[in-house]
């Protein structure tokens, strides 16, 4: 019996395990299996317990081979061979043992001379000296050398992570693992491969790297070797001769061992090339061996002149010469004008891009196939057909000297335009569509823009692939579409408006410095488009997103930058088209000394530019006096709301959603330094509203993704847990974080008591994490904080002390010391009965804190040092419940907290039993749970099956 079965898994997780196995992200898993990501999460979750492995890698190596049992390492991830391999003895050993020297070996030959079958059965039997796994990457449909970390990162299963590049999270992922990583065809993106395997071999010291390609990477740390033709043998005892007869047999043409002698010289006459001996055993039902060996003859069959290398090149290209002089004239057109094709295509497909009948082009491909110039393969939507990469290449060449690249290739971009158009994201199938046109979309764009005369439609293509691929939440690559449009476009406005589309997803992949970047770029598009109004609102928010943003940022831009922006974004508001936009400081530039308010807003102009200036004019006051200590002390704070809600109120004369919801984050901040907790969370409210109806683009899910963060955080803040949970519920589920999970609804959920949430939350959150290289992100802080509290109240004090080390390496700030995880470690601390240790752990009286306890953690501060006071017996603990009352007043769980300390301190169960039916209501199952074992007597038994209901471990705390 398996490891699994022992653990007792059910069916479902069973089948869960296998896809974690197969290294299948969530979302890929939820697909597979038609359920939800949460139900996926749920599953992973208890698989962690039940098998008792720390984190999803170590689940993987439990999966169980496909018909077997779990393995103590990861299974190889490699392509299933349709055929036999055949011999290779002397070079299956040799590359093996290079394997084992070397941490990069390439092997390197012509086409057809059989590189990736070695590559493969090697890497299929070096498999177990590698406990990480072997994972294999096929780059031929890589046409585009920055997309190598793309190709890597799906043969990985890896999603891309906000803030983080593709070979970055390749790199991360890597990292630590002793595996082997087959590259394979190489040779066309050679700038692309060489950079990615320096970066990738330098950050991953346990990492093999076997590389196939026609030409050596040229890095310094390579070792070739040079793969050689099959061994021949003039008596037929060689690899080449078994490899002849056995594809013969497999087409319908048992040889008899007789003819040994003459398959061993047409072999030889071949070179020992595996690609042309396998399409000469393929002719020998129509040909025979004689007409075989006539063919051969055939003047096209060599090339003259260049070294052995090349000669054995000749080798490949004349076993392809002759089987395309058999083909009639059509066929051959046909095979031309097909290689304009990245993936596999259909009937219909190639019809039109062939230029052909439907009749004819089923019939040529079918002729084709028999020739084994074309794979033929099921799909879903019928029956799909390939070129394997050499001959593609080969027939691309013909398509050259016939003269039709121009045609077949305008055919080919208007047939991936209408593609394109006609892939409806409201279709559940459109994600599997587009992943089947996608490479061709991006082969005829790298094509079209290359074209002077094709320029619009390139511009059409890029535009509609970055919007594909921003749904396909592929957001790295929409972002260098928008950015390739914008360079199409046929004038600035046209260019502005692509700018600033990819600066929004830019902001959706958590990258300021591209997002400041690129709004820098659209101004100055606007500026030459004579857009003072567009270039004043670009100006406006490169300015605001140093201060709203500031957290994504690798260099957060300064605040004389921002000033200076916002001195040319009043100018261009006003009117006047001679403002800079790159972001420089200006001759007569604001110094960090000027009161902003003194600049006043322009009083005339287009209203979203001066709604676009009032924000930029709100953040650069907050930030002025960003240093709060508390709301009666901070001076600025009137200034701070008046300037935002002057900014509210111009947003929403634009009509504009968006930037109505963008001035009023900044009036919640600014309701937030104000100290007032219910007004923030009302204003979130209020963004969430406007921003929901809206239909999905870049811009809209960055400013919603943001305000449902802020919203669930508000909501938390004020006591409102059903609605937090709510929120917290719609923030998870977001497409954009399906893979990478958003710090709030841990939050929530822990403070709440949801248990089976947080660990499965925990779970996605970790794994996100590691993938994206283990950043030290601080805004991750309270996440992490409340998942260490919540495995200390399940006693679990191995987990506990993980996420405690991991908390080290993302937070040592004074917002951690005296914020966030004051409440989580003294909300852990009371459950344990260690009021005291919990009272110093809060020894700060809120107000000489409140710079790090604003926000969400006021009132829970307030409420739980308040009953660590009283259960501690402090003698002052009266003043301090009185004074309680009145700072949470409005946020029915600090109230009930503050309730039940009260109860305590006066001795009144009934009054105590009461704040249990309070914290039921608020929706705070672990605080009512807690309640009842306070409560003593009949009433802690009933506390005890709460908390075991919750998953928590009940400590002996009663008090009566």
């Amino acid at each position: 019996m398996t490891e699994a079965a022992d653990a007792e898994i059910s069916p479902r997780e069973a089948e869960v395990l296998g896809l974690v196995g197969d290294h299948l992200s969530n979302a890929e898993i939820a697909a597979r299996l038609c359920i939800s990501i949460r139900t996926v999460e749920s599953h992973v979750s208890s698989l962690l317990r039940k098998l008792e492995v720390p984190d999803r890698r170590a689940l993987a190596r439990r999966a169980p081979v496909r018909g077997g049992a779990a393995p103590d390492r990861a299974a190889a991830v490699l392509p299933a061979p349709l055929t036999s391999f055949i011999g290779r003895a002397r070079e299956r050993s040799k590359l093996a043992a290079l394997l084992k020297e070397h941490r990069q070996v390439t092997a390197v030959g012509p086409g057809g001379v059989g590189k990736t079958r070695l590559a493969l059965a090697v890497a299929a039997e070096a498999a177990g000296a590698y406990p990480d796994g072997v994972w294999f990457a096929d780059l031929v449909p890589v046409t585009d050398p920055g997309m190598i970390a793309a190709a890597v990162a799906g043969a990985l299963g890896l999603g891309e992570q906000p803030g983080r590049d593709l070979a970055d999270s390749v790199a991360a992922a890597l990292a630590d693992r002793d595996a082997l990583v087959v590259l394979d065809n190489c040779e066309h993106v050679l700038d692309g491969v060489a950079p990615f395997l320096e970066r990738l071999l330098a950050t991953c010291p346990r990492l093999t790297v076997l590389a196939t390609s026609r030409a050596r990477l040229m890095v310094p740390f390579e070792r070739v070797y040079p793969v050689p033709p099959l061994s021949l043998d003039a008596g037929g005892d060689s690899d080449a001769v078994a490899l002849f007869m056995e594809r013969a047999a497999a087409v319908g043409r048992p040889l008899d061992a007789a003819l040994r002698g003459q398959i061993a010289a047409v072999c030889a006459r071949l070179d020992g090339m595996a690609l042309a001996i396998e399409l000469a055993a393929a002719r020998c039902p129509t040909l025979g061996l004689d007409g075989i060996t006539a063919a051969l003859s055939h003047p096209l069959r060599m090339l003259t002149g260049g070294s052995r290398a090349d000669e054995r090149h000749r080798s490949v290209r004349a076993a392809l010469d002759w089987s395309h002089a058999l083909l009639e004239p059509a066929d051959r057109a046909l095979l031309r004008r097909v290689s304009v094709f990245a993936a596999p295509f259909t009937v219909a497909a190639a019809a039109e891009v062939a230029g052909v009948e439907d009749g004819l082009a089923a019939d040529g491909l079918a002729r084709l196939a028999e020739q084994s110039l074309l794979v033929v393969a099921a799909a879903p939507d019928g029956t799909e057909y390939r070129a394997l990469e050499t001959i593609r290449q080969y027939a691309a060449e013909r398509l050259a000297e016939a003269g039709e690249p121009g045609e077949v290739r305008s055919r080919h971009l208007r047939w991936c335009l209408a593609r394109a158009a006609g892939l409806e994201v409201a279709r559940p199938d459109w994600r599997v569509r587009f992943d089947q046109v996608a490479d061709d979309l991006r082969a005829a764009l790298a094509w079209a823009a290359e074209q002077p005369e094709r320029r619009a439609d390139a511009f059409g293509l890029a535009r509609r692939l970055a919007e594909l691929a921003f749904t396909r939440n592929l957001t790295g690559e929409s972002q260098r579409r928008f950015e390739q449009a914008a360079a199409l476009a046929a004038g600035p406005a046209e260019s502005a408006a692509m700018l600033r589309q990819a600066a929004a997803v830019a902001g959706c992949r958590a990258a300021g410095d591209d997002m400041y970047r690129l709004r820098l770029a659209a101004a100055s598009a606007a500026r030459d488009a004579g857009d003072s109004a567009g270039a004043a609102v670009d100006l406006a928010t490169a300015a605001t997103m140093a201060f709203r943003y500031w957290a994504t940022f690798v260099r957060i831009p300064s605040r004389e930058e921002a000033l200076a922006l916002l001195t040319d974004a009043r100018k261009a508001a006003a009117g006047d088209r001679t403002t800079r936009s790159s972001g420089a400081p200006a001759t007569q530039a604001p110094q960090v000394g000027d009161d902003p308010a003194e600049q006043a807003t322009p009083a005339g102009g287009d209203p979203g530019a001066l709604a676009a200036v009032a924000l930029a004019e709100a953040a650069v006051v907050a930030d002025a006096f960003g240093a709060v200590q508390g709301p009666a002390d901070n001076v600025a704070v009137p200034e701070t709301i008046a300037r935002a809600e002057r900014a509210v109120e111009l947003a929403a004369r634009t009509g504009d959603p968006l930037a109505e919801s963008a001035a009023l984050d900044a009036l919640t901040c600014a309701h937030i330094w104000a100290g007032d907790t219910f007004a923030a969370a009302a204003r979130s409210r209020r963004r969430v509203t406007l921003l929901s109806s809206l239909p999905p683009s870049p811009a809209v899910t960055h400013e919603l993704i943001d305000a449902l963060g802020m919203v669930t955080e508000a909501t938390l803040g004020a006591g409102d847990m059903p609605d937090a949970c709510r929120w917290a519920r719609q923030l998870d589920g977001h497409p954009s974080l399906a893979e990478v999970g958003h710090r709030a609804p841990l939050m929530v959920d822990a403070l709440a008591g949801n248990v089976e949430e947080v660990l499965a939350g925990s779970v996605r959150l970790l794994d996100a994490w590691r993938r994206a290289g283990s950043p030290a992100r601080a805004h991750l802080g309270p996440a992490v904080a409340a998942v260490a509290m919540v495995h200390g109240l399940r006693d679990d004090h191995d987990a506990q002390r993980g996420w405690r080390e991991i908390l080290d390496r993302l937070d040592v700030s004074a917002e951690r010391a005296h914020g966030y995880a004051a409440v989580f470690d003294g909300m852990l601390l009371l459950h344990r009965g260690q009021a005291r240790d919990a009272l110093e752990r809060m020894a700060p009286e809120a107000s000489e804190v409140w710079k790090w306890v604003s926000w969400i953690w006021h009132h829970w501060y307030v409420a739980l040092r308040t009953e660590a006071v009283v259960l501690a017996g402090d003698p002052d603990a009266r003043r301090h419940v009185t004074e309680a009352r009145v700072a949470v007043a409005g946020n029915p769980v600090a109230e009930a907290l503050v309730a039940r300390a009260a109860a305590v301190l006066d001795g009144d169960r009934d009054a105590l039993l009461a704040t249990a039916d309070a914290f039921d209501a608020a929706g705070c199952p672990y605080q009512s749970a807690r309640t009842l074992l306070l409560a003593g007597g009949e009433h802690a038994g009933r506390g005890t099956a709460a908390f075991a209901a919750l998953g928590l471990a009940p400590k002996a705390v009663s008090l009566w």
